[in-house]
């Protein structure tokens, strides 16, 4: 067993194509031992944004602090903290931070994504 706590997990800056502003923790991930899925937390700072993209595998995701958008293919939806996003294999998508504060979001999906 582990438990541990967002704020005792290292801060990674993420740097590829299609980010913008992004940063990147791991609370529970391969290093830790999971079996099967891991925990990745991602902050954009304000104007920043994933890549637009799509894989193989859903990604589970919950708005930790501040709100946005999600796009939907090319449809933006609002998302803001409390919210729940399932985003299903090879669905096309993109969080984008629209607020005036860091959008921090969970994000579980299967250990091989981390």
């Amino acid at each position: 067993m582990k438990i541990t706590r967002l704020d005792d997990c290292p801060t990674l800056p993420i740097h590829m194509d299609g980010i913008k502003g992004a940063s990147k923790q791991v609370p529970l991930g391969i290093a830790d031992g999971v079996p099967n899925f891991s925990i990745r937390v991602f902050t954009l700072e304000p104007g920043g944004h994933t890549p637009h993209h799509s894989h193989e595998s859903e990604h589970l995701n919950y708005i930790l602090e501040g709100s946005g958008e999600v796009m939907e293919g090319d449809a933006p939806r609002a998302v803001a903290a409390g919210d729940y996003v399932l985003v299903k294999p090879n669905e096309r998508h993109q969080y984008r931070n629209t607020g005036e504060v860091p959008l921090k979001f969970m994000c579980m999906v299967p250990k091989a994504y981390e």
